[in-house]
This record gives structure tokens, C-alpha cells and sequence, in this order.
């Protein structure tokens, strides 16, 4: 049986366009997680350890001032697409539309003022909580007006995710959520004695901004082939890598299935993800440098987290032989994801 409670946890300045943010905290018997209706943030993930230990698994702040000043998403919902679209631009039915760039040459999570940095409306659900947002036409660039629902259920150790999205115009949809993991407990210096394997035959190499070059290459007899499980840190220096930030291309089909799993063998914490979206972007903090202060005045440093955003591939919008990310009218987006915790 999931409680499910709700509070007022601050409100936005009148600059930010005001309003009350409230948290709604979803509890099992062994997981508790918090979550805001700005941005549809995980606030905070409470989950088991071997010997029955609660702990924080995700990294945030203890207040909304901390979501209010600029942070890598944190926990947080990033939409209208998440990731990255090149030079913030694409051409749909011969009109090209050009995006706020906030990632150097391109657009990253929706642009300037994505789903991230809005307030949602919030309803309660059994065992969870469903919110709603209406993206009007031109938000960020993009076209048609976007009504989107996303939905958190929690049961017993399993948190399930789904998103839907209705449009009046032809428009790219990809949601995802941008949690970050350290399952020793958030303000942990690193993770690179976790276990991690990903459910992969491929990946998007990319260029260096980050963008696909458009190839789909196989993992095998790569640094990419995390399909047996390798332990994190171990395996960046074997391959002399600074740390993921790839598009996995998951095995094709709209049902569930695994994806990922995520072990921390001192404390037995893991993590499986599932879900029917085509991609999982796999990336290990590689841009946190410890100058922002978390949960606690953690100082977030580098390889602190890990993030598994399941999602369309990157710049799928100017990438024909990429599965598609378009929603016309009359059309549903939807996609499931299910993030499954344990102790062993």
C-alpha cells in the first residue's frame, strides 16, 4: 500500500512567475520518494540497503531556492525534447524553426525555459501523482500547443513513470527525466564502485559537441559494451575515458523491457530500469566540479552520479534513419518507464 502525502514546499519568486511549488511524498514499505510540481522534480529517493538502512539515492537541494538558481536538471522533467537537437534547428513541412541555444552551438532539455523550469498542475492518483501542463504554441520555438500528463505511481519497490503528450501541430516530442543516482547515497564522492550494465547492441557516436555523427555502431569489442556488468571506475580507466554521455540504442520494439541495472556491492542498493522508449542516454556527471552544494552542503563533485534517461534518440529530428520523434495531431505520445530498487 503507497501513502501518498502533499505539502507546500515554497513559492517561486515573483520574477520566476510566482506561485506555490508543493511536494508530494509517495511512501512503500521500502521506498520513499519526494516529488515537486515544479518541473516534476525528484526531490529526493529514499530507498533500502542490505541491512535495512534508508538512504537518499538522488542528488538534489533542501530547498527550492537550490532549483531556482541554475543546476544540471536535477531530478527534474526536460522536455518539449530532451537532449540535444543540432544548431537548434530542424525543418518540418518546409518551414525551418530555430530553438533557443543553450549548449553551445545547439539546443539541450527544451531550450532556455524548458519543462524543467515550469510549475505544473498537480492531481493525486492512487498510489501516486499526475501532472499537467499545457506548452503553448511557439514555446521555446517549437510548434503547436503540447498538453502533456506525466504520471509517478509508486508499489512496493517499484516507481513507474509515464508520460503522455497531445498536439495541435506536427511538433518533436521526447520526455525524459534527468535524476541523478549515487546508490551509496547522494553526497557519496564518487561512484565508481558501482556495477553497471546496459541492455545495448549499439550506440550513437557523437561529435564534439555532443551531437550524433549518425552512425549506429555496434558496442561489441568497445568501451560501449557494458552488456555483462563492469565495475564503473575500473572500466574508465581501462578505456582512459572522462566518463559516458552516450545514446544507447536499446533493442527495437514498443514493449517493456530491461534496459539498464546499476549495483552497489558494499551497500547491496540496485537499481533496474525499464521502460518501451528506443534510447537510454547513459551519463556519469562528468560536468559536476563540486561548486554546487546539495542535500546536506554535499559539494556534488565529479562522477558523484550516474543518469539513465530513457528517451528518443539525440537529434532525431534531423536524422531520417533515426526512429522518429514526431507527433502530429491526432496522434498520442506515450511512453512508460520503471525504475525498480532492491537490496541484496
Amino acid at each position: 500500500m503507497t501513502e501518498v502525502t502533499r505539502e507546500a514546499f515554497g513559492r517561486l519568486p515573483q520574477e520566476e512567475g510566482g506561485g506555490t511549488v508543493e511536494k508530494f511524498t509517495l511512501k512503500s514499505d521500502s521506498v520513499k520518494v519526494e516529488i515537486l510540481s515544479l518541473g516534476c522534480i525528484i526531490a529526493a529517493l529514499e530507498t533500502k540497503d542490505r541491512d535495512g538502512t534508508f538512504a537518499d539515492v538522488v542528488l538534489g537541494f533542501d530547498s527550492l531556492e537550490g532549483y531556482t538558481r541554475k543546476h544540471p536538471f536535477f531530478g527534474a522533467v526536460v522536455g518539449r525534447v530532451a537532449n540535444r537537437i543540432a544548431k537548434g534547428r530542424f525543418v518540418l513541412d518546409g518551414q525551418e524553426y530555430q530553438l533557443a541555444l543553450n549548449n553551445g552551438p545547439n539546443s539541450l532539455h527544451g531550450g532556455a525555459k524548458g519543462f524543467d523550469k515550469v510549475l505544473w498542475s498537480p492531481e493525486v492518483v492512487p498510489s501516486g501523482v499526475r501532472f499537467f501542463r499545457v506548452s503553448p504554441d511557439g514555446e521555446e520555438g517549437y510548434p503547436g500547443e503540447l498538453e502533456v500528463w506525466v504520471t509517478y505511481t509508486l508499489r512496493g519497490g517499484e516507481l513507474a513513470i509515464n508520460y503522455r503528450a497531445r498536439s495541435s501541430r506536427t511538433t518533436p516530442v521526447s520526455l525524459t527525466n534527468h535524476a541523478y543516482f549515487n546508490l551509496a547515497g547522494q553526497g557519496s564522492k564518487d561512484i565508481y564502485d558501482h556495477e553497471i550494465s546496459i541492455e545495448a547492441d549499439s550506440y550513437l557516436p557523437v561529435d564534439d559537441t555532443k551531437i550524433p555523427t549518425g552512425e549506429v555502431a555496434a558496442v561489441q569489442g568497445t568501451a560501449f559494451d557494458l552488456r555483462a556488468p563492469v565495475q564503473l571506475g575500473r572500466h574508465l580507466q581501462r578505456f582512459h575515458l572522462d566518463g559516458f554521455d552516450h545514446n544507447f540504442c536499446l533493442r527495437p520494439g514498443s514493449a517493456r523491457r530491461l534496459a539498464a541495472r546499476a549495483r552497489h556491492p558494499a551497500s547491496g542498493r540496485s537499481l533496474e530500469v525499464h521502460t518501451t522508449q528506443p534510447g537510454l542516454q547513459f551519463y556519469t556527471g562528468n560536468n559536476l566540479d563540486g561548486s554546487l552544494k546539495g542535500k546536506g552542503s554535499a559539494a556534488y563533485a565529479k562522477h558523484s552520479a550516474f543518469c539513465l534517461e530513457t528517451q528518443s534518440w539525440p537529434d532525431a529530428v534531423n536524422k531520417p534513419h533515426f526512429p522518429e520523434t514526431l507527433l502530429r495531431p491526432g496522434q498520442e505520445y506515450e511512453h512508460s518507464t520503471w525504475l525498480l530498487f532492491a537490496a541484496a
